[in-house]
């Protein structure tokens, strides 16, 4: 199988020839190198070319400056093989490290990474100490170098290298693949050289940027909350007792339905997704709802208002939040047979006894249609069987005991599937429960404000379902229905 070198270079006529030497050396045989210069200002492309010309398993392309994720990502784009092995301009690998990384990648399935031990060589020498490889070691700081064997497929699967991040980009590709599972495995030999120099990052910047730990974390939310309990923060060593602490000042509540157990440390991270402005707004005044997806889940997020201060005490203390109600109301609904969009969690935190932040999450609806498009849209294609099948479902609802404080257009979400009307009943957090006579279910239609005939649909409908006189039903919705108009 074959294996793609990628060689970034921007600037490296001095060092460029002895990394394209030793990686020509490989014992391994199929292998091809492909280059790309980034841009450079001095004679590294006519190196390049140089060694094409001698070499058929050389490939050279060029682009304008733009930084080496971007010229490794072209290059990798370009390459042929199944599996990919970067190696920077200035640093050497051994003839034997591809042969003996791809024995190992080809014996074990669930192998994702074969690193090197390394030296440094030029304006330092010794071995480079790498830690062995855990999970959340990787989520405080860099273990590994660039210079490892992967499969392309995993490049592609994660989009590969970001180009938001200028220094430790390696660092934020490791962790996009490595972050759902795989084993690492470092080879026991010295195979890597890595060259030190006055003006190398890994010489001068000791110390992560802010802005690479704050691109850290919009990129890998969930990562951090699963093995720092939260953000990975500036003092990076730190940043789990850190979250620990932030956890005790502002105690956090969190509820998965079973079925989505898996999403957990992503509902976990969503205040930092928030903040990050992740997700696409679909409705934003006083709460704010966003279509989110991961993990191949479509998801709705609404995000509640921060409520007063007296009210953030009550709800801080004493009474269920709305994020609460609403999954709650949604597991009653559909255990009853009326469908809401399957709750996924819900999300509240305090401050100290002061009530915060919350959010609910569902699966995102397929009906295509609000009770808006029905009363907007006298010619809409099934609005008879629209109004029927809400004037049904109002009287199941009624039947089973349950008021909907919020029942208007935007709340009742309609569809057909195989000529079956389809009903949903979104924004749960307002009901009562209990008995409801005729009088009281009758104006609960009072604030879809149709027009006389098609309210009249519906309160047949409703009042067949609940054995009521027809006519009086009618009589009592469309009262209601006027007086409401009328305030």
């Amino acid at each position: 199988m074959r294996v793609s070198v990628i060689v970034p270079v921007y600037n490296s006529e001095k060092y460029i020839a002895e990394a394209l030497d030793s990686i020509l050396a490989s014992d391994y045989a199929d292998i091809e190198v492909v280059c790309v210069d980034d841009g450079s200002k001095d004679a590294s492309l006519q190196i390049l070319n140089e060694y094409a010309l001698r070499d058929s398993r050389v490939r050279v392309y060029s682009q304008q400056n733009a930084g080496a994720c971007a010229a490794r990502n072209y290059a990798i784009s370009l390459a042929k093989g199944e599996f990919i092995l970067p190696v920077d301009s200035d640093n050497k690998i051994t003839s034997t490290f591809i042969s003996r990384a791809m024995a190992v990648m080809l014996s074990d399935t669930d192998v994702k990474v074969v690193a090197p031990r390394a030296e440094y060589f030029g304006d330092k020498e010794g071995e480079w100490k790498l830690p062995p490889f855990s999970l959340n070691l990787l989520a405080r700081k860099n273990i590994m170098d660039t210079c490892a064997l992967f499969r392309k497929s995993d490049w592609e699967r994660v989009g590969g290298y970001c180009n938001e991040i200028k220094t430790r980009e390696d660092w934020a590709f490791w962790i996009s693949v490595l972050k759902d599972g795989g084993r690492v495995v470092r080879l026991p030999e010295v195979e890597f050289y890595y060259r030190v120099r006055a003006t190398s990052k890994r010489a001068t910047n000791r110390h992560l940027k802010f802005d690479v730990i704050d691109t850290l974390n919009k990129l890998h939310p969930e990562f951090f909350e699963r093995e720092l309990g939260g953000p990975l923060r500036h003092k990076r060593s730190w940043s789990k007792f850190i979250n620990c602490i932030n956890r005790m000042v502002h105690p956090r509540k969190v509820k998965m339905s079973d079925e989505y157990k898996g999403l957990e440390y992503w509902v976990k991270s969503l205040p930092v997704r928030w903040t990050n402005k992740e997700g696409e707004v679909i409705h934003s005044r006083r709460n704010e709802l966003r279509y989110m997806t991961f993990g191949g889940v479509d998801m709705i997020v609404k995000s509640f208002a921060v409520p007063n201060l007296v009210n953030r005490l009550v709800y801080g203390v004493f009474r269920k939040s709305k994020a609460q109600r609403s999954y709650e109301y949604a597991e009653k609904l559909n255990s009853l047979g009326i469908k809401s969009p399957a709750p996924i969690a819900y999300y509240t935190e305090r401050c100290g006894l002061l009530f915060s932040h919350s959010y609910y999450i569902s699966r995102k609806s397929t009906c295509r249609y609000t009770f808006y498009d029905v009363i907007d849209n006298v010619k809409l294609e099934n609005r008879e069987l629209y109004l029927r099948c809400v004037g049904r479902m109002t009287a199941k609802m009624h039947e089973a005991g349950v008021y909907p404080l919020d029942y208007s257009g935007g709340n009742i979400l309609l569809d057909v599937v195989e000529g079956e009307p389809q009903f949903e009943l979104v924004d749960l957090n307002r009901m009562s429960f209990g008995r409801i006579d005729m009088d009281r279910g009758c104006r609960g239609f009072e604030r879809l404000n149709v027009e006389p005939s098609a309210l009249a649909i519906m309160a047949q409908e409703y009042a067949k379902e609940r054995g009521f006189d027809e006519a009086k039903c009618v009589e009592l919705v469309q009262q209601y229905r006027w007086h409401k108009h009328q305030k």
